[in-house]
């Protein structure tokens, strides 16, 4: 699986024992509180610990003690209660159990040796990870000299066991994964490499459009169950950001065409019916006209009878429904009002374009302020009301949108700053891609797209809308025990990357829904696997199995490299301006010329008029050290009671060096 140079680990499953460990070591230190200065000695940080959950009950007993506060699984399920995490942590019941997890709390010094083993593993790794990734992002003699140069920088670290890596520049993000195109079902993947290869344009562009054009057939209409009580839709918002002249309208034509063609034939298909009906509603009105006429010629007729006759009338012409004439797509061109109603009489639309016209409507074109309030709702199918709705359908329940639109960089940029974009979740709902352009190393002579490729993805794309437009009501997928047991371990994978110093810890309202859309994903795969298939037409009804989950993952680890990139091009996180003051701040030197090795929050405030209190400062100081800048040290025991020690954070060495990176390159 990809990686990128903000080090977003690829899902791989911690050992059982580890998880095991990190529980008899809680276990041992609730049986023995007496342990607790001597096990956390030996674990260091407790981000030693590989789970979430046994990171936040560990720092809440080291603080406990800290204090020399009396340690027992019921005070510290008040403490944990208190600070809101008991249960995130898994409730009073999770304590007890890691107590009956533990088969001797005099072996303590012995489990603890495992999580700390486990944990250096996982910084070896990561070291290495970002030494390859630095490898083969180098382009010349100076960049591999620099590989050099940090590789025997790091084998020192590892070897003193502490592993400064250098940190990552602000704003940066290196160079982005190409878009894993073998992860796509074979007949999607052969049609885009071969767009992606006569137009000259990355493959980015022509895999995430195809994903929005299989998200317009389904989304809505199937549904994936990855267990009782958590479903999912399987529409996306996906946006692929290119710069002008890129080719990225024939990309888009390229991907949509059997789309609109299927668009267009339903409504073909459905004019005559429509027209029947439009005839006969025509013709009920006209006999209530000719009855109101004859009313009003003729007073002396019998009142009563003549009123019974025209209402008899106007009910039998309200109850021929005239159908609406099929959709599936709105242009990119249209307001937030143009979504609610079209939404009311279709339910499930794509909004596809390839220009950002449709943001603009998004960010308020058309209106005093940005509107958001569908595109948040239709994204996860909530009800969906409104009093411009028509009074026939006032509220549209699971409600479906895709959205597959290729604007420019500076499109998304506009979308950032937009009220509310970021804080109601707008920007959490997209998947990004953000590829390199080709301009200037294009061929200028390319074989055409392959007829059996072309027909291929034709044949098939048009047979899943067809048979998704067929149903009636939405169908559910259901996952495996397998499929299941995979989406728990993306889970704790990505728990673990939303921790302070971890990569995703400043775009937590994005990530917060990455392991949904790998859902979403999957079960798009899924169909698009199984559509291609003659043996039977109903086979995409079985249950989606892990291997397809594990496609999906490796396309959302594509999209969350691509996402960390556009939330810095966007500057969408408030912590990235502050985080800037903050580095530079670290990189003056103070009055006698030595720089600051250790901070506290509190010395960021007071150093300077931007913070006015602790809890201002923290989201900066978090996304440094997600950045390398700083690392948290654990707070010493002081042996006295009450609050306990503000977390300590030490600077990366490379900040008070003439030569540091530059914060903002």
């Amino acid at each position: 699986m990809t990686e990128n140079s903000l080090n977003v680990i690829p899902f791989r499953p911690e050992p059982a024992d580890v998880k095991a460990a990190e529980q008899a070591v809680i276990g041992a230190a609730l049986l023995d509180p007496a342990q607790i200065p001597a096990l956390a000695a030996q674990l260091g940080d407790p981000s030693a610990f590989y789970h979430p959950a046994h990171e936040t009950i560990w720092r809440a007993i080291t603080r406990m003690a800290g204090g020399e506060r009396p340690v027992d699984p019921m005070l510290l399920a008040g403490v944990l209660r208190a600070q809101g995490d008991l249960g995130r942590v898994g409730g009073p019941g999770y304590l007890h159990a890691c107590v009956e997890a533990t088969p001797t709390a005099a072996n303590g010094d012995y489990y603890a040796e495992i999580v700390r083993l486990a944990a250096e593993r996982r910084r070896i790794g990561t070291a290495t990870s970002r030494l390859a990734n630095m490898a083969m992002a180098g382009e010349d003699q100076a960049d591999l000299d620099a590989v050099r140069t940090a590789a025997l920088s790091m084998l020192a670290d590892l070897a003193a066991g502490d592993t400064w890596l250098d940190p990552v520049p602000l704003g940066s993000h290196g160079a982005l994964p190409t878009f894993p195109v073998q992860a796509l079902p074979g007949w999607v993947g052969a049609y885009v490499a071969a767009v992606a290869e006569f137009t000259q344009t990355p493959p980015d562009a022509a895999a995430t459009m195809a994903l929005a054009a299989l998200s317009t057939a389904a989304g809505g209409r199937v549904n994936v169950e990855i267990r009782p009580g958590w479903r999912e839709q399987s529409n996306l918002y996906l946006t692929c950001a290119m710069p002008p002249a890129s080719r990225k309208s024939d990309v888009f034509a390229f991907t949509m065409g059997p789309v609109y063609k299927v668009e267009a034939e339903l409504q073909a298909g459905a004019r005559a019916v429509i027209i029947e009906a439009e005839t006969a509603k025509d013709a009920a009105l006209a006999e209530v006209d000719a009855l109101m006429a004859k009313a009003r010629k003729n007073p002396d007729l019998d009142r009563s009878r003549l009123v019974a006759e025209i209402s008899a009338a106007k009910m039998l012409a309200e109850e021929i429904a005239v159908p609406p004439s099929p959709r599936l797509t709105l242009s990119g061109d249209i307001t937030p009002e143009t979504v609610t109603s079209q939404l009311a009489v279709h339910r499930c639309l794509a909004a596809l374009s390839p220009e950002g016209d449709l943001f603009d409507s998004m960010v308020g074109r058309y209106s005093s302020k940005p509107n958001l309030g569908v595109f948040l709702q239709a994204h996860k199918g909530e009800r969906l009301q409104s009093d411009r709705i028509t009074r026939e359908q006032p509220t549209v329940d699971k409600p479906a949108l895709t959205i597959g639109v290729t604007p420019q960089p500076a499109v998304l940029q506009e979308l950032g700053t937009a009220p509310g974009a970021r804080d109601r979740g707008l920007l959490a709902r997209f998947l990004y891609s953000l590829p390199p352009s080709n301009l200037g190393y294009r061929k200028v002579r390319t074989a055409p797209i392959p007829e059996k490729v072309a027909n291929a993805y034709d044949r098939n794309l048009t047979r899943l809308l067809r048979a998704m437009t067929d149903l009636t009501d939405p169908v559910t997928v259901l996952m495996d025990q397998a499929a299941d047991l995979a989406i728990e371990r993306l889970q704790e994978r990505v728990e673990v990357q939303l921790r302070p110093d971890q990569p995703l810890a400043h775009i937590k309202d994005w990530a917060g829904k990455l392991v949904g859309h790998i859902a979403r994903i999957a079960v798009l795969l899924h169909l698009a696997d199984h559509i291609a298939s003659d043996r039977d037409s109903n086979a995409w009804r079985a249950g989606l199995e892990a291997a397809v989950v594990d496609r999906a993952a490796e396309i959302a680890d594509y999209y969350t490299a691509h996402t960390l990139a556009v939330f810095d091009l966007i500057a969408a996180d408030p912590a990235t301006e502050d985080a800037h003051a903050l580095l530079q701040w670290l990189q003056r030197p103070k009055k006698d010329g030595t720089h600051r090795t250790h901070i506290k929050a509190h010395d960021a405030v007071a150093s300077s008029r931007r913070f006015k209190k602790v809890a201002d400062v923290e989201p900066a100081l978090h996304l440094l050290a997600q950045h390398g800048w700083l690392r948290t040290d654990q707070p010493t025991a002081n042996g006295q009671r009450g609050r306990p020690q503000a977390v300590t954070y030490r600077v990366h060495p490379a900040v008070s060096t003439p030569t540091a990176p530059d914060a903002t390159a």
